[in-house]
């Protein structure tokens, strides 16, 4: 087990983490804030690194390495995602969890950021195997986990079967039920209804918020969405069901694209069948590389970060990028798309809808009290409306980008909060 509470994550350097620190940057020479203050934004308040040994079904042993990284608390307790896969490293864990502070505020939640990973492959695990893994962690990162103190949920590789398994290795520990050290939990286990499908949703709106803004009728316009899991599936549902012309699919298998535009729920009926849109009937498979530089008005990147990249920025014909994905665009790409001027939606605040109804389970979890799937629905969209027009009245009152307006909006919110408290001592 390994404890840090004073790294070096200052320096810029590559990757999603040297990306998060330069969003950092801008925001505070915009700001005016100083040095010491971006020393404290730019330095995680706790890491924790964990070795986790997993006894395989054949009886062999394997040994994978864990994190979880809470970037601040000065607004609450820590919140973010837990997620299985196996390029999890401990920089793209430090860039996730600030970039979780940052959507946090943006969205007015009493959180700060945290993180989660372990560098494993699901898809080659049984399912008994990921329960010992994900217990084997619980028990390791116990100490800085709990309802006031760091709420993780399900990211990518996750779902609402982890975080049961957390809560009750949790539970277990501590000796009562606790359904608030984790969120995203199957409903039986005081899940929050709507929250499945929350990220999703919350993508939708402003989706079609921001095609609205250009002057994009969304019963005529057309969309690409790369990924099609937990995000990008039911994007797809919500966009579609608005008139959306959704003609281009990808997942981590293939893409497959049509012109007159995907139906949707039999798509999802054939990827539960077959693990995968690649294959499915009438369409035309296509290279995955390509679905977000198609003739389109909006694409939606709902995988994985880094996908927009100063190789292929140049190429996107989208008119709006909503992104549903945590850090699809690196640096370079949005000078790129900045100076094309393509719309950049920024993930702090187009995917933030999973955090948001996270606090609503929070909450409904801490009263013993659900709430009833359109009140979830209703407080979600006011919630993205109310950041989405914060955003947009930055940007213009301050010509900045909307990644920039809402880097700063979430820096100055947790920099007040800080501020507040004093440093102890």
């Amino acid at each position: 087990m390994t404890w840090s509470t004073t790294t070096d994550a200052a320096p810029t350097g590559a990757g999603p983490l040297g990306d998060a620190l330069s969003q950092l940057d801008a925001a505070l020479a915009h700001l005016g804030l100083n040095g010491g203050t971006r020393q404290m934004l730019a330095t995680p308040r706790r890491e924790l690194a964990v070795s986790i040994p997993l006894r395989r079904d054949d009886g062999s042993i394997a040994v994978y390495t864990g994190y979880r990284v809470q970037h601040n608390f000065s607004r609450g307790p820590a919140k973010g995602g837990l997620r299985f896969a196996s390029n999890v490293d401990l920089d793209e864990v430090r860039a996730l969890a600030m970039w979780m502070t940052w959507k946090c505020a943006l969205v007015d939640v009493p959180y700060g950021g945290a993180k989660g990973g372990i560098a494993i492959d699901p898809r080659t695990h049984s399912l008994p195997e990921l329960e010992r893994v994900t217990r084997r962690y619980t028990s390791e990162i116990l100490p800085i986990i709990g309802p006031t103190k760091d709420i993780p949920a399900p990211d990518i590789g996750t779902n609402e079967q982890t975080m049961a398994w957390i809560m009750d290795t949790y539970s277990a520990a501590v000796g009562h039920t606790v359904p608030g050290v984790v969120t995203g939990k199957p409903l039986s286990l005081g899940g929050s209804l709507g929250r499945a499908a929350a990220t999703s949703r919350g993508v939708a709106h402003i989706a079609l918020m921001a095609m609205t803004s250009r002057g994009v009728d969304p019963e005529h316009a057309t969309a690409v969405v790369q990924g099609f899991g937990k995000v990008g599936r039911d994007a797809a549902r919500f966009l579609s069901a608005a008139g959306v012309r959704i003609i281009a699919v990808s997942d981590v298998d293939g893409a497959i694209y049509d012109e007159r535009g995907l139906d949707i729920a039999r798509l999802s009926d054939h990827a539960d069948r077959h693990g995968t849109v690649a294959g499915f009937e009438g369409t035309e498979a296509i290279d995955p590389a390509s679905i977000l530089t198609l003739d389109v008005d909006l694409a939606v990147p709902a995988a994985v970060e880094g996908v927009l990249t100063g190789a292929n920025a140049d190429h996107v014909q989208a008119r709006i990028i909503v992104e549903g994905a945590n850090g699809p665009t690196t640096r370079e790409a949005d000078a790129i798309l900045a100076d094309k001027g393509v719309l950049v939606v920024p993930d702090i605040l187009a995917n933030a809808g999973g955090v948001v109804v996270s606090y609503f389970e929070w909450v409904q979890a801490n009263q013993a009290w659900q709430w009833s799937e359109a009140d979830v629905n209703q407080r979600l969209e006011e919630k993205m409306t109310t950041a989405w027009h914060a955003v947009v009245g930055y940007a213009g009152a301050h010509s900045l980008s909307y990644r920039e307006a809402a880097t700063a909006l979430a820096v100055q919110r947790v920099t007040d909060a800080h501020r507040l408290r004093g440093l102890y001592p």
